[in-house]
């Protein structure tokens, strides 16, 4: 399936995973308006793709290009010219991109390698797991710069890490390797180099691929919507999904291979 053509992103499928490379290695691929309305098209595609029922990829990998950034952050000579409008403009686009790569109906891996600082990080943390190379370094550096965190590190970086934790690196704006971001828990999985974290990457969605993605694309919107709830509120949620699982193909044919012990063969229904 074709996805669509980007001037600053390469979009290509391997086997069950769609790769998605950031592709300004001269600015370590610092996210631009030009990279956000990439983004913003791609998800917008990819979000038609999902509408049309089944998907062609199990799973996308975000990756960066060249050996020094998966994204740097943003474009700091860019924001330079902004009004204050222009700003909030630019946090609000780049904001929808990273809702929309969270409504995905499949899961989203971030392979990192080197700098995710400010809306690197950020983008990293709308995803569902991020798998990092050791030379990757993490952080909200933006009081730096007189400003705040504006793609939703205010908020993703608390439910990632804990409120206190999310306050000390954001008041900061220390940035941590990937030993310490693996140890706080942002960081899923470490790898010794780029080629290992992206083929990691791949590998779990290789693994994801065997189940049933409609109970995968249960579990990621029950999660998402669960995460903010009250402990009870989440559990009402989770029953309700129970029964949604059970009316599906699915279950039915995930049920019959267990008893048969057999490899199910999933219809994605």
């Amino acid at each position: 399936m074709d996805f669509g053509t980007y001037e600053t992103l390469i979009v290509e499928q391997d086997d069950a995973a769609l790769v998605v490379t950031v592709d300004r290695p001269k600015a370590l691929n610092a996210l631009a308006g030009q990279v956000i309305d990439d983004l913003w098209a791609l998800t917008e595609a990819l979000m038609r793709v999902g509408e049309q029922g089944e998907w062609p990829v199990r799973g996308v990998v975000i990756t960066g290009s060249g050996e020094k950034a998966f994204v740097a952050g943003a474009d700091i000579v860019e924001m330079q010219g902004m009004t204050p409008e222009q700003g909030e403009a630019y946090s609000r686009r780049m904001q929808e991109v990273t809702t929309r790569l969270e409504a995905l109906p499949v899961p989203v891996v971030a392979a990192v390698n080197g700098f995710a600082l400010g809306g690197g990080c950020e983008l990293a943390m709308a995803c569902d797991f991020i798998y990092a190379s050791r030379n990757a370094k993490f952080g909200q550096p933006e009081v730096n710069l007189g400003l705040v965190p504006g793609f939703g590190g205010s908020v993703r970086l608390a439910d990632r890490v804990g409120i206190g934790m999310a306050r000390e690196l954001v008041y900061t704006g220390r940035p941590i390797d990937a030993e310490e971001a693996h140890r706080i828990g942002l960081v899923n999985r470490l790898y010794d180099d780029a080629a290992g974290v992206l083929e990691g990457a791949k590998a779990t969605v290789a693994e994801m691929a065997v189940k049933s993605p409609v109970a995968i694309r249960i579990c990621k919107e029950l999660m998402n919507e669960a995460a903010p709830l009250p402990t009870s509120d989440g559990l009402d949620l989770e029953a309700k999904a129970f029964k949604v699982a059970f009316c599906t193909e699915d279950k039915a044919e995930g049920v019959r291979a267990f008893i048969a012990k057999e490899k199910p063969a999933f219809p994605g229904r």
